[in-house]
């Protein structure tokens, strides 16, 4: 049997390095997906890249148009605001499921993690704090123990991750999270469901002067440079044709 990737691994390769630079910010919303010239930064021919888009497209983070090509998928503010209420109620049940059946275990943790944030707070950069805030969500969808739920959680989470991502860069923030992270804790480990629901749907929605600073900071953000978006998208896992294989 040979161990070359197939084409559809291939595909999943460069889907997944494309999802992480868009979930991350390095490519920006509208910006265009040029096939062939991902073909050649990944070193692969235009077809594995061609299924990358579908699937892309396929979850919601770009959109295919007809003579246009393929771009970031772009969500205006009405519909944005509707999705994080949507993540939030999502999340509270999350929390909820989990006052409920988290185990001794999974509270360390979750207390672990939240203390992470405490000794990152603003020393690190916002990128570094977004990923440790994820870990500690990503307990919560854990201890729920409803992988259909966790799922759907997920899949939203990552169709709004470059906008939620928006949130953490804005003043105070930091500071807050771990205010609001530190009473999602207390409501889950005494067991309160209804406490836990509603302090993390309160912490994941946008509400007053919290909403009205995301909405002007999505109108002064700017695009990375070139070589820098290309780097992000490749860090995690170069997808050389060496590390590949034959094209496909």
């Amino acid at each position: 049997m040979s161990d070359q990737p197939t084409g559809s691994t291939i595909a999943e390769t460069i889907r997944s390095q494309l999802e992480r630079a868009i979930v991350t910010g390095a490519m920006r919303p509208g910006e265009r997906l040029d096939e062939q010239e991902i073909a050649d930064r990944f070193g692969v021919s235009r077809t594995p890249v061609r299924e990358a888009i579908r699937a892309l497209a396929a979850s919601g983070l770009v959109d295919v148009r007809q003579r246009q090509g393929a771009t970031v998928g772009a969500i205006d503010i009405p519909r944005l605001i509707e999705m994080f209420q949507v993540m939030a109620e999502l999340e509270g049940l999350c929390g909820e499921l989990a006052a409920r059946r988290i185990t001794h275990e999974e509270k360390a943790n979750l207390v672990a993690l939240h203390e992470r944030l405490i000794a990152a707070g603003d020393r690190v950069s916002p990128l570094e704090f977004y990923e440790i805030n994820r870990e500690f969500h990503e307990a919560i969808y854990d201890a729920a123990r409803s992988d259909f739920l966790a799922e759907q959680t997920r899949a939203l989470r990552t169709r709004v991750g470059a906008y939620r991502r928006q949130v953490t860069y804005l003043p105070g923030r930091v500071a807050s999270t771990i205010r609001e992270h530190a009473a999602v804790i207390d409501a889950i480990c005494r067991h309160d469901g209804e406490a836990a629901r509603r302090s993390l749907r309160d912490h994941v929605n946008l509400l007053g002067d919290n909403l009205s600073d995301f909405i002007a900071s999505l109108a002064i953000s700017r695009p990375q440079p070139a070589e820098r978006r290309a780097r992000a998208a490749t860090e995690e896992t170069p997808a050389t044709e060496e590390a590949l294989g034959e094209r496909s």
